[in-house]
């Protein structure tokens, strides 16, 4: 069975608490299990890892390499200017599938750019939760 990863980065634990207008009413915790669930209907097996702290990120992104088969990756805040997240996707060579809840284009000036993006297959944005279940199409296709 193939493995994929989902990493959800700063603030993304306190989804169903922040922000409900764009992020929604539904807990982290929910749709963690939503995800899991979801991608096991699909054929895969699959691991949430969440944290605020971009160390974390990347030791779980090398981590990947050789023991998951693709990634969903919703980095957050740091989507926008970690350009050491970036360099950790560019150097495992699986693939990624980037990830946001709300419209990014549709939002702040600043959220506009991915520094990540170049080295992912894809971006997904703007359908809430479903983003995560898209990701997981998409990876689907790839593999």
């Amino acid at each position: 069975m193939k493995k994929i990863l989902v990493i959800l980065g700063p603030n993304l634990n306190m989804v169903g608490v922040r922000e409900k207008g764009i992020y929604g009413e539904e807990t982290a915790s929910d749709i963690e299990k939503q995800i899991i669930s979801y991608a096991e209907n699909n054929g895969f097996s699959a691991e949430v890892f969440q944290s605020n702290h971009e160390g974390d990120l990347i030791d779980k992104i090398h981590s990947a390499k050789g023991n998951f088969d693709g990634v969903v990756i919703n980095a957050g805040a740091l989507t926008h200017y970690s350009y050491a997240l970036r360099d950790a996707i560019a150097c495992v060579k699986i693939p990624f599938v980037e990830v946001h809840m709300s419209n990014i284009h549709a939002r702040e000036e600043f959220r506009h750019t991915s520094v990540i993006a170049p080295v992912c297959v894809g971006q997904i944005a703007g359908f809430g939760k479903n983003s995560y279940f898209l990701a997981i199409n998409a990876l689907k296709d790839l593999m």
